[in-house]
């Protein structure tokens, strides 16, 4: 019963304007409960500019926001309209809420119901935005891993040969030594689905962070 709130009006929204969000599906979801809300919804259209129409009419700047994208968008088609949205909050000025969250919404599979990811302190940099990307690149500490994600099959670690799929990743990072956490940087194609995106923050997550800090800026090519 604590998610009836949010679920009603999703339904109620997909009805009403004849659209459905298919939303990324992961098995573990860190949150499992969000108060205090209001949802933006990124649709999978393929009569719209760029094949994605945002709805964020319900969006209440004090609030934590939900943000409903459905899975078979592409991050070059669902991120713009995420950092659209981020600006909007993080601009908001006397109505902003220091404490409120931005969550990604998702289909947990474990427990057949919602879960939700954090990406508050996310920053994203496309090649649209060549100066932001510059100044975020120089903010890195030079003692650093870079992992280019071109998919899940096929990810490419700066201080390695060839390329992992996505478990031997994980793996890979699992066994990294201690005491100092590994600083990674993530730079991700632009082709990647949003539900490959959410599965490898999930995994990521999931990482133990005494061995692994993902860098809140990430790279789109």
């Amino acid at each position: 019963m604590k998610y009836l709130k949010f679920l009603i009006p999703l339904i109620v929204f997909a009805c009403s304007s004849d659209k459905v969000i298919l939303l990324p599906e992961v098995s573990n979801a860190p949150v499992h409960e969000v108060l205090d809300l209001s949802p933006a919804y990124l649709f999978y259209d393929t009569t719209a500019v760029n094949g994605v129409e945002l709805n964020r009419r319900n969006l209440i700047v004090s609030t934590n926001w939900l943000v409903n994208v459905d899975k078979r968008l592409t991050l070059k088609q669902a991120i713009p309209e995420i950092q659209f949205i981020q600006f909007k909050k993080r601009d908001a000025g006397m109505h902003k809420n220091e404490a409120a969250k931005n969550y990604y919404s998702c289909n947990d599979t474990g427990i057949k119901n919602l879960g939700f990811i954090d990406f508050t302190d996310v920053f994203y940099h496309t090649s649209d935005s060549a100066k932001a990307t510059i100044r975020a690149r120089e903010t890195i500490k030079s003692e650093h891993l870079a992992a280019k994600v071109d998919a899940l099959s096929r990810i490419t670690v700066s201080n390695l040969e060839g390329s992992l799929n996505l478990e031997d990743f994980i793996a890979y990072l699992s066994a990294q030594p201690l005491p100092k956490p590994t600083n990674l940087v993530l730079n991700l194609s632009e082709n990647l689905t949003f539900q490959d995106y959410i599965t490898l923050k999930a995994a990521l997550i999931e990482t133990d962070s005494t061995v692994v800090t993902v860098n809140p800026n990430e790279f789109i090519y």
